[in-house]
């Protein structure tokens, strides 16, 4: 066999072993190392297998991955997130569907400071949902609400998925960052417009809070989300101003959310261990599959596949309206079967050729493969999110009426990824400010 069939069959050989539900790490490690194997003896394939995870687990910017899950995760188990929703109730019950809007604009503000999808809806679940639920709104719609608006913890910085998308793409994560800014506000406003035009047409959905703050009431409710605003600004603002680096920024977000929930008082032996366990546990998952995709990629480089690829797309004289299509239709179909860091992982050894030969910028690449990521979270049946708030609300709301009830969000995602691909200035006119 040819290294072109033999990446070919390797490709294929992964498919089988994720739909036998395979975990991706080990299947991309295997069918790699028997891949290598093949094209080139028993001894590249041993020597590879030594070197290639060393050489990445090595890498220095992967040190900023378990800081920003031990900033999120801190955040997570000490409440320090529990103000913001307070205070975007307040802001913006007077809006249809108040405390539905207010879940959305809460986990905004908590994606900046969590990086994790699951972490964000696991945080917002807890606190939204059974306040939507106990004013007698829908249960399709407050479910739904929380499961997509925690997806924006994949795109809102600090993203994880963006990090290990820039060290694989070789971008620089400050630019990454500042791309996704645009695409996050434009997903937040979207999820608005859904739940404000469905509660104005059926009320019933939402009832009104009849409540109407005060300017003193509101000014108390925002004082209350100073320790996420301080996380935000220290940690951002140091990092797009150039004082330090993304992977000093990570290490600086852990150090203030352990120094800001002491100062609240919510800082104990207990909680520390569970947040430093989670994030030892969570990093050791990433490493693993990340490891495991390096290896993949090492394989189809040597098969010639990218390549192959690229020519391919080339010589079909593939616009760029047709590229983004095919690479929407390939992230949905993986979405039905794999988790987000596997989709990102398995495909960029393809797509990263493909799309540097058609001259098309890798940052904005790298955005509009999170926002893809970002919705197989709540497409069915695999949907991550969708089973963090099942496993919330427990027996009170069916599954199935929680993915009707995504659907309203994905459709609102169609909808920015329309943008995003029309208008592509958008997304790079933040990091091209600083050239």
């Amino acid at each position: 066999m040819s290294f072109f069939q033999i990446g070919l069959c390797g490709i294929f050989t992964v498919i089988v072993l994720v739909l036998l539900r395979v975990p991706i790490a080990v299947a991309l490690g295997i069918v790699s190392f028997f891949g290598f194997w093949a094209m080139l003896g028993s001894g590249a394939a041993f020597g590879l297998l030594t070197a290639v995870p060393y050489d990445f687990a090595a890498h220095w910017t992967l040190s900023s991955i378990p800081m920003f899950l031990l900033m999120g995760y801190v955040c997570y188990q000490t409440d320090i997130t529990r103000g913001i929703f307070k205070a975007a109730r307040v802001w913006l019950s007077f809006l249809p569907g108040g405390l539905a809007v207010a879940s959305v604009g809460g986990a905004a503000l908590f994606s900046a400071a969590a990086g994790s999808s699951l972490a964000c809806a696991a945080a917002m679940g807890r606190i939204a949902v059974p306040e939507m639920l106990k004013r007698g709104y829908d249960p399709g719609l407050s479910t739904a609400v929380v499961a997509a608006a925690g997806t924006m913890g994949s795109l809102i910085p600090p993203s994880i998925l963006l990090i290990i998308y820039g060290i694989f793409a070789g971008v620089a994560i400050s630019k990454l960052f500042l791309a996704a800014i645009v695409p996050g506000v434009l997903t937040m406003l979207g999820y608005w417009a859904v739940i404000i035009v469905r509660a104005w047409i059926n009320p019933a959905l939402a009832p009104s809070l009849d409540e109407s703050a005060t300017w003193s009431e509101r000014l108390e409710a925002l004082s209350e989300t100073w320790p996420v605003l301080l996380l935000v600004v220290g940690v951002f603002g140091g990092l797009f101003t150039g004082i330090f680096t993304p992977t000093q920024a990570g290490a600086v977000g852990a150090a203030l959310s352990f120094a800001i929930a002491a100062a609240r008082g919510t800082l104990n032996w207990k909680v520390s261990r569970i947040a430093l366990m989670d994030t030892a546990k969570m990093t050791a998952a990433i490493f693993i599959i990340a490891v495991g995709a390096n290896l993949f990629s090492r394989f189809l480089a040597i098969s010639g596949i990218p390549a192959a690829m690229t020519d391919l797309v080339i010589d079909l004289g593939a616009s760029y309206v047709m590229l983004v299509f095919g690479t929407a239709v390939i992230f949905c179909l993986l979405g039905m079967i794999l988790d987000p860091l596997g989709i990102l992982l398995l495909t960029l050894p393809i797509l990263l050729p493909i799309y540097e030969a058609n001259h098309i910028s890798l940052i904005w690449l790298g955005v509009l493969a999170t926002k893809l990521v970002e919705m197989a979270l709540i497409t069915p049946p695999v949907g991550l999110n969708v089973f963090v708030i099942k496993g919330i609300v427990g027996d009170a709301v069916p599954i199935s009426l929680i993915f009707k009830g995504v659907l309203w969000f994905l459709a609102a995602d169609v909808v920015v990824l329309i943008i995003m691909v029309a208008f592509p200035e958008l997304i790079m006119f933040l990091p091209e400010l600083g050239n």
